[in-house]
């Protein structure tokens, strides 16, 4: 399921966004939000169908995925990222109602460099902070 426009981030979009969730309803909010802000968009409704597009080469400036999927979990997603080197230099957030400090460290050991919980956050407040983090790290390289 990829949606957006197709111009690269030199083409005049913000960055590529990768968004993992099982959830239709919010992947399709997400992608339409990201998309008016400017990014283009891949999105997939399981872990294993975005390990699918990045590695037949998807590079993304930003993978965003939920925590609790079925299949495989974020956890797991990290953990395969970090194991077959998948998505470069991407800023990945882990995008969830796991708002426990259990489930926010073990993210951030896995990899992942922010946390968001969806019941705090507005989608249009979750755009943002994907852009503050692409900027930090492009900053950093």
């Amino acid at each position: 399921m990829e949606t957006g426009n197709k111009e690269n981030k030199n083409g005049g979009t913000k960055g590529q966004v990768l968004l993992v969730d099982d959830d239709k309803f919010l992947i399709d909010m997400y992608a339409m939000k990201f998309t008016t802000g400017g990014y283009t968009v891949e999105a997939h409704l399981s872990a294993g169908d975005a390990l699918t597009a990045l590695r037949g080469g998807f590079v993304p400036d930003a993978i965003v995925f939920d925590l609790i999927m079925p299949e495989h979990d974020g956890f797991s997603f990290l953990q395969t990222l970090s194991a077959e080197h998948l998505g470069g230099e991407a800023v990945r957030i882990a995008l969830t109602n796991e708002s426990d400090d259990n489930a926010q460290k073990k993210a951030s050991e896995l990899g992942a460099d922010r946390l968001v919980v969806k019941a705090n956050t507005i989608p249009s407040e979750v755009v943002a902070i994907v852009g503050e983090e692409i900027t930090k790290k492009q900053r950093k390289q």
